[in-house]
């Protein structure tokens, strides 16, 4: 498979899935319909497909207008009737195709409602399969609670997404690595993997180049939001249980300020 990174608005990320052996093509979160025809164009493939990860206009915000710029018909799949031109609802489990491509869907609602991440692997092929998050695993983070509970957000992560391959790529919604990383110090002082990965990043920022994709054994190693049933992250949370510790957490952050 292939995969264009498209930076959008001031920190997002579009992402458009192309399968080679068909020339078939989706976009992840198209808020920016011009850019996305652009790379459309320029790579010359056969858009089909809309996946939408949750209904935030920033991710969704660009559909209606999209549909509107395409001749063909386009299917737009996502889990939440809010979401723009919406013609596929998904409710998690569901598998479609891009091509070659197998797309399982999985719910994850927490930061909304309807939010879902989107699995992808080639059964004819021996590269690592990867995952689209949206804005409910970041590099080194996770997504605010909007609409959901630490025990969703712990379902989310712990469950589902931290059970996957461990070789699979992490594609999330923004480019939130360097603090979220530096939060993920100030709860893990000592840990390596964190430093080796926030050193990493500030110098791609500084190079102007993306910080994606990462991935879940990654993720595991330094975001501690993920980590949450490991005896540093119980330490620092002084919480008994994980669903506990992910709530702790999310609150810590969400008054954080991070100093570069």
């Amino acid at each position: 498979m292939k995969i264009d990174v498209i930076p959008a608005l001031q920190d997002n990320y579009m992402y458009l899935l192309t399968d080679p052996k068909t020339n078939q093509a989706a976009i992840v979160d198209p808020v920016e319909p011009e850019k996305v025809l652009a790379a459309v164009n320029n790579r010359k493939v056969d858009l089909t497909t809309v996946i939408t990860t949750h209904h935030h206009w920033d991710h969704a915000g660009g559909n209606d207008k999209l549909v509107g710029m395409v001749s063909k018909k386009l299917k737009v799949y996502g889990g939440d009737e809010r979401i723009g031109s919406l013609t596929e609802k998904l409710s998690g489990g569901e598998e479609f195709n891009i091509g070659s491509l197998v797309i399982k869907s999985l719910a994850t609602p927490c930061h909304t409602s309807g939010h879902i991440c989107y699995f992808v692997s080639d059964p004819n092929s021996q590269e690592s399969a990867v995952v689209f998050t949206g804005d409910t695993l970041f590099v080194g983070g996770c997504g605010r609670f909007f609409e959901g509970t630490p025990a969703q957000m712990y379902n989310a992560l712990c469950n589902i997404l931290g059970k996957l391959p461990s070789s699979t790529r992490v594609y999330c919604g923004h480019e939130y690595s360097a603090s979220n990383l530096i939060f993920a110090i100030h709860v893990e002082p000592d840990n390596v993997d964190i430093q080796k990965k926030l050193e990493w990043v500030k110098k791609q920022r500084a190079n102007r180049l993306v910080t994606v994709p990462s991935t879940i054994a990654e993720e595991l190693s330094y975001n501690p939001f993920m980590r949450v049933n490991t005896n540093n992250v119980r330490k620092h949370t002084g919480k008994k249980s994980g669903i506990e510790a992910m709530g702790y957490l999310r609150e810590e952050k969400n008054n954080f300020k991070a100093k570069a």
